[in-house]
């Protein structure tokens, strides 16, 4: 008898721990909880797609960054479950330096970067030893550096790649002085620098029209551009999650697409990518 009292309490231990722990990845009744981390929660893409999420017995939590380091490592760490703020080869270079397992699983938009100033209206005004501000993280820098190539301000070397940085220019007529900055920080040194290299993201943060307000801007349509199709990333172990991939298949409902589209003025390019093709692109960077 003292022996199937002690079992039952043991029984009952057990119970309780799965219980608990049950609570981490679900709320109330069978809905899901699964928590994005992102850069920004502005506009109505978020509040759309977590209604939608919500019919489908999943509740979107949303955790905020405001650093672009800080989403990836949180994911490692199962602090959150996805995230997406990033494009594909910023997540490559992340994983690279940080020795991490993220994948992308679903493709979600791309953003052309372009080239902003307070003083000048046109990149052909940009005159011997001026002042351009870039991305200082690996992947945006050698993007923005292969915008300013495409400008005609440089010439890049031929093994430039998705990482180069400054030390690849191998022309710079104007001798521009390019100042690598937080990314973050390259809409505020618009006053001291004839013009900035900034992601379509912050730019819309700093209230600038991306679209109408660059005095240049990336061609989206290049296939050279693909590296910079923004995702949601998932650890390794998760990339099959049928739950994730059901917030991905929402994400390009025609009513998300038209509030990103309003979001951004234009300005970002829902793109649809399967996920086999996603990877097997990540992978090959």
């Amino acid at each position: 008898m003292k022996k199937w009292f002690s079992m039952l309490i043991v029984l009952i231990a057990v119970s309780t721990l799965v219980a608990c722990g049950s609570d981490t990845t679900s709320g109330n009744g069978d809905e899901v909880v699964v928590k994005i981390g992102v850069t920004g929660t502005d506009g109505e893409v978020w509040p759309i797609l977590k209604e939608k999420a919500k019919a489908e017995g999943i509740e979107i939590e949303l955790v905020e960054f405001s650093d672009y380091t800080l989403p990836n490592q949180a994911l490692a760490n199962g602090d959150i479950d996805l995230n997406s703020f990033q494009h594909i080869a910023f997540l490559s270079q992340f994983n690279e330096e940080n020795d991490l397992d993220l994948v992308p699983i679903g493709a979600t938009m791309i953003a052309p970067m372009g080239l902003y100033s307070e003083k000048l209206e046109d990149v052909s005004e940009i005159k011997e030893g001026d002042k351009i501000a870039i991305p200082d993280d690996p992947s945006n820098q050698a993007r923005a550096l292969k915008l300013l190539e495409s400008a005609g301000l440089i010439t890049l070397a031929d093994d430039f790649g998705l990482f180069g940085d400054p030390s690849k220019i191998v022309d710079n007529p104007k001798n521009l002085e390019i100042l690598p900055i937080v990314a973050q920080q390259t809409p505020r040194v618009l006053p001291d620098v004839a013009a900035s290299v900034i992601n379509n993201g912050v730019a819309g943060q700093a209230g600038f029209d991306p679209v109408e307000d660059p005095i240049y801007l990336e061609d989206a349509n290049d296939p050279n551009a693909l590296p910079y199709v923004n995702i949601f990333a998932a650890r390794s172990a998760d990339q099959d999650n049928e739950t994730f991939q059901k917030i991905v298949e929402l994400y390009h409902e025609e009513d998300v697409v038209k509030a990103i589209e309003a979001d951004t003025n234009g300005g970002s390019i829902v793109v649809d990518i399967e996920k086999a093709e996603l990877l097997e692109q990540f992978k090959g960077l």
